[in-house]
């Protein structure tokens, strides 16, 4: 199975494909697409729009797992962030790919086994797990990733309960 997670966002969006199988996760291809500056929330969506389209049409994944909103004090990136999510979800529909949704702390409970854990515990797992030399940067790459890994973890559990 290919997984590509998605950390969502409007100035760098952080994407991680990886592939299940068995119990071997692998890294196939990760890194983060980004906007410019002081670019109009209509452009910089339509240039996440533009570079997650073909990379889907590229890499076919099989499903998509991208982190959920959750409540944020500054409800400027909150909306900004709803909005790259959006595009996403989009992206994904259009291409008839299953999209499935996780939050900060089912990532983090899935990667590290602790949903309170620390940024640099689940960047140091994402590497151990899928055997890199390093942890991938910038943290948005890593967070797709951990999405990604979420994904693998919780799909396989999630189907053995008959709950996809």
């Amino acid at each position: 199975m290919i997984i590509l997670g998605i950390d969502p966002g409007t100035a760098i969006m952080g994407y991680g494909l990886i592939e299940q199988k068995g119990n071997s996760l692998n890294a196939l291809a990760y890194s983060c697409w980004r906007t410019p500056a002081h670019t109009p929330l209509a452009e910089r969506l339509l240039m996440l729009y533009e570079q997650i389209d073909p990379f889907l049409s590229v890499h076919q994944p099989d499903h998509i797992a991208v982190e959920e909103l959750f409540f944020n004090r500054n409800t400027t990136t909150a909306l900004a962030v709803g909005h790259a999510r959006g595009i996403v979800l989009l992206a994904g529909a259009q291409h008839g790919i299953p999209i499935y949704e996780y939050t900060p702390l089912q990532i983090k409970q899935a990667v590290v086994g602790y949903g309170k854990a620390e940024k640099k515990q689940v960047q140091q797992m994402v590497r151990g797990l899928l055997g890199l030399d390093e942890v991938p940067k910038p943290d948005d790459t890593a967070d797709a990733l951990a999405v990604a890994i979420c994904h693998a973890h919780s799909y396989v559990l999630n189907r053995r309960m008959g709950e996809f």
